[in-house]
This record gives structure tokens, C-alpha cells and sequence, in this order.
């Protein structure tokens, strides 16, 4: 049984929480939406902040809500080396030791010292597809991509759950160096 995966590339971008939301934007401020994303619930809003890092800066990073409970910039290794930092590949959440950085907003600014990272490469699965394809939840997985410059992706990490639909994110280094663009599909071989 082929499965097929559509791919969706991820550029840099941030998640704030409500506390960083109000800090940045004003007290009692809510992000608003600019489209939904390809996940259940989640979307890119409207608003922007700069990050400036030690060597440099973005200044027009998009959020992506709703707030969560812990703020965390997801940037490229490419990305990285422009702001100065050592962000380490981390599963999305995971950001405990993790580089810091500055937020700049039209409202205030804040400092972070811990919270970039790199997004491990991963698929989400809603449960009903993992259970027909046999995935469990943090299954490493190899998936090819084909085209010119057709590549095999080792540790992909599953993860599963009701909330989510069917998408792998791969960053704009790993999007770039294969040769994938959004809407792509991929294949898991294993």
C-alpha cells in the first residue's frame, strides 16, 4: 500500500504566548486570523514581530496562533546563523535549554532566553490514518521525496493524534536542499 503524504513547508515564524501577545501588541490584545493553516484550529495571523539576535535580525516574522502556553521561535539552521544563535533541533514544545532571543513588537519588546529552535522534520497523523498504516505516536520514519532532486529523510518523527490532519513539515533549508515545494507529496518507505 503506497502512503502518500502531502508536504507542507515551514518558513520561519513564532508562537507567542498570551502574556508575550499583550507585552508586544497592548494588554488584552488577540491575534487575528490571516488564513488557516493546514493543522485543525491553527492559523497565520495577521500580526508580525521582529526578532534580533545577537548577529542580526528578522523584522517581520510571522505569528502563528492561537497563543500557547509557551513562546518559541521555529527558524531554519540557515536562519540560525544569520541571528547569531545555536538553535538545537527540537520536537515543537521542546524548548527547554534552547537558545534565547529578542521580541520586538509595535507595543513593547521582550527577551527570551530560552525558546528557538529548529522543528524536527515530523508528520502529523490524525489517529485514524496512523492506525491504517500501522504509525505509533514518535515512530521514527524514512520518507522519500522524488523530483530532480529527489532525497530520503531519515528520522521523521509521527506524531499522532484526533487533533490533527495529515501533513509532514519539513523547514525551507530541508524544502530547498531536496527540491520540494508546498503541496509536494511525499512517500514513507519505512
Amino acid at each position: 500500500m503506497e502512503k502518500k503524504i502531502p508536504v507542507g513547508v515551514s518558513a520561519r515564524h513564532i508562537h507567542l504566548s498570551q502574556e508575550h501577545v499583550e507585552v508586544l501588541f497592548g494588554k488584552g490584545y488577540q491575534l487575528t486570523e490571516f488564513k488557516p493553516l493546514s493543522q485543525p484550529g491553527q492559523y497565520a495571523a495577521n500580526e508580525t514581530v521582529a526578532v534580533v539576535g545577537p548577529k542580526g535580525s528578522f523584522p517581520k516574522v510571522r505569528i502563528l496562533g492561537p497563543a500557547r502556553k509557551a513562546t518559541q521561535l521555529e527558524v531554519s539552521r540557515t536562519d540560525s546563523f544569520a541571528l547569531g544563535v545555536k538553535a538545537p533541533v527540537r520536537e515543537s514544545g521542546d524548548i527547554a535549554g534552547s537558545a534565547g532571543i529578542t521580541i520586538q513588537g509595535p507595543a513593547g519588546e521582550v527577551t527570551i532566553e530560552e525558546g528557538v529552535i529548529i522543528a524536527a522534520r515530523h508528520i502529523h497523523f490524525h489517529t485514524s490514518d496512523a492506525e491504517k498504516w500501522g504509525i505509533a505516536d514518535k515512530q521514527k520514519l524514512r520518507v522519500r521525496v522524488g523530483g530532480e532532486r529527489g532525497v530520503i529523510f531519515e528520522n521523521v518523527i509521527a506524531r499522532v493524534s484526533p487533533d490533527f490532519a495529515l501533513d509532514m513539515h519539513i523547514d525551507t533549508d530541508e524544502a530547498n536542499a531536496a527540491g520540494v515545494n508546498n503541496g509536494d507529496t511525499a512517500e514513507i518507505i519505512d
